[in-house]
């Protein structure tokens, strides 16, 4: 017997039928002679009309608030397949974050786990009861709910499979696995039956939506078994996994591309180029709890410099009021946005034996005169910063040039 911990997303549990189709994934594993634990996602669309309905009373997504209100959508999700999977017979104990005792900081809209209890788990599973397990919340030292972030229920669910030592923790979402870049812009994408941990953070980060990074970070800290899979088909999914001796590791340069448009780009002109202004700057943004992706610093110029830095689109309003508040603070000269960019990037664990990735991918930007705004490099991707309305072309073309369709 083993123990196995399921996620259903938001488009899984779209529907009251889709909800039945759900439960039957589950009462699947349950025959097959093993404990199972589920974590669900608020249904399709859900989340979104709840953070309207708090934004429209004037609540921000750091607020208290504003994750109670938007919490319960991932409470209805569990209270249905819990009744879903006893109307076909089978016992289900439904759980919300603080009944499963998901203890977090008290980072509103973007809380951090700080400890499992898997005590209560554990009881229901040895009665012969299935875990139904809201995603997504948890609560803080105070006893208020919190929730994680978007994508948060990935990170429930890896969590929890961590908590209880689970034999395998499956993301079911709606497509049937990992794809060497996003089917709906790149028509011959094919999907990939392993990616290594470090490949799925960089991807998860660069736009990738099918895990949330922090769910793969997780999973690669405490070694969870990790797959992701389709609700609606049958097929092994992509296993997400640790880089081993497998003997074709080195003959792939790069395994896939990503594309964000979620990306927004600060620059700030004309500061004082002194020791400590860089990270008077990023200390102020750190502490709003904003995380900022791509930085460049121009040469100095009579002794002031721009700094030039992107942020996520959800991020830019609160991050512009602190430097705009920082200029005037530093006497700086001006603070300009864009928020038409997009970050195209390309990724593979082959890249670290290859020479040759970034003239290749500069090369194929330039023929489609796709100008290059930032560049940001690590062992295994390279990322480059354009205007977004050339994101989709320049997914397809790199798609091409490094042969990723075949």
């Amino acid at each position: 017997m083993a123990l196995i911990v399921q996620k259903f997303g938001g488009t899984s549990m779209g529907s009251i039928e889709r909800i039945r189709q759900v439960a039957k994934r589950v009462i699947k594993e349950k025959l097959a002679g093993n404990d199972v634990a589920v974590v669900v996602s608020a249904m399709s669309g859900e989340t979104n009309r709840l953070l309207d309905l708090a934004v429209k009373m004037g609540g921000r997504q750091d607020d208290m608030e504003t994750d109670l209100i938007i919490s319960s959508g991932e409470q209805i999700s569990s209270g249905l397949l819990s009744l879903a999977l006893k109307n076909e017979g089978f016992d289900a104990v439904p759980l919300l974050g603080h009944q499963v005792r998901i203890a977090t900081d008290e980072s509103y809209g973007k809380a951090r786990i700080s400890s499992i209890d898997s005590d209560n788990i554990y009881k229901i599973l040895k009665t012969g009861n299935i875990a139904v397990i809201a995603g997504f919340q948890g609560i803080d030292s105070n006893g208020f709910i919190t929730t994680l972030g978007r994508g948060g229920s990935d990170t429930t669910a890896v969590a929890v499979a961590a908590a209880v030592k689970a034999d395998r923790c499956d993301i079911y979402t709606d497509v049937d696995g990992v794809y060497t870049a996003d089917p709906n812009i790149v028509p011959d994408a094919r999907r990939l039956d392993v990616v290594y941990f470090d490949e799925m953070i960089e991807m998860s980060s660069l736009g990738a939506k099918v895990l949330q990074i922090r769910s793969v970070e997780f999973a690669m800290k405490y070694g969870v078994n990790l797959f992701v899979k389709s609700t609606f088909t049958e097929g092994k999914g992509t296993q997400i996994k640790f880089l081993g001796d497998d003997k074709d590791m080195e003959e792939l340069q790069v395994s896939s591309v990503a594309c964000d448009k979620d990306e927004a780009k600060i620059s700030i002109r004309g500061i004082p180029d002194k020791p400590g202004i860089a990270a008077k700057i990023f200390s102020r943004i750190s502490d709003a709890n904003i995380v900022v992706d791509m930085i460049i610093q121009n040469i100095s110029v009579e002794g002031h410099t721009d700094l030039t830095f992107t942020v996520s689109k959800k991020d830019l309003k609160k991050a512009l009021e602190i430097t705009d508040g920082l200029a005037e603070e530093l006497e700086a000269k001006e603070v300009i946005s864009d928020d038409k960019i997009a970050k195209i990037s390309v990724i593979g664990v082959g890249m670290r034996n290859h020479y040759g990735t970034a003239s290749t991918m500069f090369d194929v930007l330039a023929k489609e005169n796709i100008n290059i705004m930032m560049i940001s490099t690590s062992e295994i991707k390279i990322s480059c910063v354009i205007d977004a309305k050339y994101a989709e072309l320049a997914a397809r073309i790199l798609h091409d040039a490094f042969n990723l369709g075949k």
